[in-house]
């Protein structure tokens, strides 16, 4: 299963517009993923970047192992798979309704890029999950503008996005959430930010986020700028011997721009780093 070089661009808008203002129901297929319509709002996506609902529900323990698969074989022509993970005790309605916005939105932010000429619709085609809980498409492009907005402000850490994750082996702040810890845990030089996010059936948009908040803290990482092509001489010898390959250093000084990640005085930040880690540990 390939994956994005880098986070996609946004889809234009024309294209979702069109398909809200015809409150089409079917599948829609695109480079990064494929949308499930119903009377023009969103249902269910999933995206070849971030970890769909199953792999987070069976990463957090809330399903067996073979949990999402009994649920897709009993779901039947009436589409009820996400009826049978509740009546089968595995989830309350609640949680499977946070679980899978949560899994909505992750797949939106790497699947919304859909050039027409790359996307095929295929009318009435329902997902086995069933409608858990639609999203209109205006929603879906506002919460990826905002999630865009904030990996932007970490745009200088972005290489950091598809290089294998290398902890820098300095002392971690005790203010560090669970899941950074986590993520630094795992880190193991092998797996890149998607591939955690995968293994650990977290959000793929906020492993990046971490992982540049990390970089910026000089915690990981960052593989250094590619070296320019140099230039030949005239009569220069083509069979020179390659420049040594140069190792990932230390991520540099964060910018005045972005907000230290570990200072909570600012009452704003402070309340948000504890509205996440509420989140959490709830999830």
């Amino acid at each position: 299963m390939g994956l994005p070089i880098s986070p996609p661009p946004p889809a234009p808008a024309g294209l979702l517009d069109r398909f809200a203002a015809e409150r089409v129901t079917g599948a829609l297929s695109g480079p990064h993923g494929c949308f499930y319509f119903l009377d023009g709002a969103v249902y269910c996506i999933e995206s070849t970047a971030a970890p769909g609902l199953g792999s987070r529900l069976t990463a957090a323990g809330k399903l067996p192992p073979q949990g999402w698969e009994h649920a897709a074989e009993a779901a039947g022509e009436r589409r009820t798979g996400g009826r049978f993970l509740v009546e089968e005790g595995w989830l309350t309605q609640g949680e499977l309704e946070i679980c899978h916005l949560a899994a909505l939105l992750d797949a939106a932010f790497f699947a919304l890029e859909l050039p027409p000429e790359a996307a095929s619709f295929t009318p009435g085609t329902a997902h086995w999950l069933g409608v858990i809980r639609p999203v209109s498409i205006t929603a879906l492009q506002q919460a990826t503008a905002r999630r865009r907005a904030l990996l932007d402000r970490l745009q200088p850490w972005a290489a950091a996005d598809t290089s294998p994750v290398i902890p820098a082996g300095t002392p971690v702040p005790a203010a560090t959430t669970r899941r950074q810890r986590r993520l630094l845990d795992r880190a193991d030089g092998r797996h890149t930010p998607y591939e955690l996010a995968r293994l650990l059936g977290e959000s793929a948009f906020a492993t990046l986020l971490d992982i540049r908040l990390l970089a910026a803290a000089g915690l990981v990482l960052v593989p250094p700028p590619p070296a320019p092509l140099p230039r030949r001489r005239p009569g220069a010898c083509l069979d020179a011997p390659p420049a040594p390959a140069t190792a990932p250093h230390p991520a540099p000084a964060p910018q005045r721009s972005v907000p230290d990640i570990f200072d909570t005085t600012d009452p704003n930040i402070a309340l948000l780093v504890r509205l996440r880690t509420a989140l959490e540990e709830e999830l």
